[in-house]
């Protein structure tokens, strides 16, 4: 049983922001940064068994940056 869980989180192009696990199946979307926490902890949730379930979810924030040379 593992007690934590990494979940990505990008900006997206339409606005928002969007997280994926990469070692779960877990996807979910919101329009703030706030939002995308309840999302997450309720995607969480519903992925795994109560006995099962992460008690630490850390949120890797990805920034992606352009710079014109």
């Amino acid at each position: 049983m593992n007690q934590e869980i990494l979940f990505l989180v990008e900006e997206s192009q339409e606005g928002g922001y969007l997280a994926q696990s990469p070692h779960h199946s877990i996807y979910t979307e919101a329009d703030s940064i706030e939002e995308l926490k309840i999302m997450i902890k309720d995607a969480v949730k519903c992925h795994f068994e109560e006995i099962e379930c992460p008690k630490i979810i850390h949120l890797h924030i990805v920034k992606n940056e352009v710079i014109m040379v």
